[in-house]
């Protein structure tokens, strides 16, 4: 169960880009795409936390 906005961690796309270790243009990308949900606040992005971690965890393989 997510945590209610008001008390969910958001980060900033810059975070979250040093975060994954991308460039803060792949973070706008996944986003458009819709790979990635974020809140609009104004002309920036906002992303919750567990966001971030749901994204990686559907992503993770492990290397044989």
């Amino acid at each position: 169960m997510r945590a209610p906005f008001t008390e969910a961690r958001l980060l900033t796309v810059n975070e979250v880009a040093g975060l994954l270790r991308v460039s803060r243009m792949t973070v706008y990308r996944l986003i458009k795409e819709g790979q990635m949900p974020a809140l609009r606040v104004g002309r920036s992005y906002r992303l919750r936390e567990d966001d971030v971690d749901d994204y990686l965890s559907k992503r993770y393989t492990e290397a044989m």
